[in-house]
This record gives structure tokens, C-alpha cells and sequence, in this order.
């Protein structure tokens, strides 16, 4: 069993149940609000996003320092390799943060809590775009 720090974000957003809501949170937005239209045509081209929202789930437990449950299942945490057969553009990086800072605002995330956790997606999410649009 894996070790929490206490002060991990992990446990700051309420543990496996925080990042259950987080999930379904953001897809639920992605799915419902029109921001998020660039992102179901997005995974309508790879896995899909019954497969997203699982393997987000699985992701953000081990980025959160929590279980790393992605890595238990596919034997790392690679986001280059999770995301090599999509082409992420600006559009499509852009509706993903504004999704999950929605999510985040929806939720009893600490305001400080919510800055990092999107610093440090916006960072991930710079990494993952391609140059065109």
C-alpha cells in the first residue's frame, strides 16, 4: 500500500475519492459545456472517453502523490507516450486547462491548492502541444 504525505495533493483534494470527483468533474464538463468540444473530437480520435476518464483517474492518483496506478497498469507514467497517437494542438491544450480549472472551481479545492495543480498541468499541457493550430 502506498504512503501519503499528508500534505500531498493527493490528500489536500480528499484522497481516491477527491480524484474520482476531480475525473468525472472535468469529463462531465468536457462533455456538457461547449469549451470542451475540441477535446471530445480529440479522444473520439484516439481511446475514447469512457478509456480518458479511466486512464485520467489512474494518471492523476500517482501525479497527485498517490497510489501510482498508471503505472501499476501500463508500466509507466509517460505523458509523451500516453498521447503519441494524438496530435495536441493549441485548441485543444487550451479546452483541456480550461476544463479542468472549471473542475477545480467546482470542487472544495484550496485556492493555493488550485493555482499549483494548474501551474503544473499548464506546464504538462506546454509540453504535450505541437507548434500548429
Amino acid at each position: 500500500m502506498a504512503v501519503v504525505e499528508q500534505d500531498s495533493p493527493y490528500h489536500v483534494i480528499g484522497g481516491e475519492e477527491g480524484v474520482l470527483l476531480l475525473v468525472k468533474t472535468f469529463y462531465d464538463i468536457v462533455e456538457s459545456d461547449p469549451i470542451g468540444a475540441p477535446l471530445v473530437t480529440m479522444h473520439n480520435r484516439g481511446h475514447g472517453l469512457a478509456h480518458a476518464r479511466q486512464a485520467q483517474f489512474e494518471f492523476l492518483s500517482g501525479f497527485l502523490g498517490g497510489p501510482q496506478l498508471y503505472v501499476e497498469h501500463h508500466g509507466h507514467s509517460n505523458v509523451r507516450k500516453m498521447h503519441e497517437h494524438l496530435e495536441i494542438v493549441p485548441v485543444e491544450r487550451d479546452a483541456w486547462l480550461n476544463c479542468m480549472d472549471k473542475a477545480l472551481a467546482a470542487l472544495p479545492v484550496p485556492e493555493a491548492m488550485h493555482r499549483l495543480l494548474m501551474s503544473h498541468f499548464s506546464r504538462v499541457a506546454g509540453v504535450l502541444t505541437t507548434k500548429s493550430s
